[in-house]
């Protein structure tokens, strides 16, 4: 067998063996939890409301669009930290390149102020 075929079926047997856990530590868990049915488990759970009934209502769309935003300027941090390690090695192509990016994100934030999707009340 060639050393190609031996790294794959070694891949391949490690994939195997954890697909083997997974399902052996499933099954287990299966096995050995209590089961007690109740209709209080059926029911559906919104936020530790009820979703029927007095009490309920349903969240609006700008507290997910605010949630998002926060996601894109997290992930923006995960892209300037290590431009920032590195802005020597870069240099002046590195800083036009991250200005055209912050440039990008500082306009969707803008787009995004002058929506008012930033207003929380």
């Amino acid at each position: 067998m060639s050393e190609f075929l031996r790294s794959y079926l070694t891949v391949f047997i490690f994939g195997c063996v954890a697909v083997g856990l997974v399902g052996a530590v499933l099954g287990l868990g299966s096995l050995l939890r209590p089961k007690r049915p109740r209709p209080e488990k059926l029911i559906a759970y919104e936020s530790g409301v009820d979703p029927v009934g007095e009490g309920w209502t349903q969240a609006e769309i700008r507290y997910y669009i605010f949630a998002l935003l926060f996601v894109m300027f997290d992930v923006e941090a995960v892209f300037i930290f290590p431009w920032a390690t590195r802005l020597e090695a870069y240099g002046t192509f590195g800083v036009v390149e991250m200005s055209v990016f912050i440039g990008v994100l500082a306009l969707g934030l803008l787009y995004a102020w002058r929506k008012k999707v930033l207003r929380w009340i």
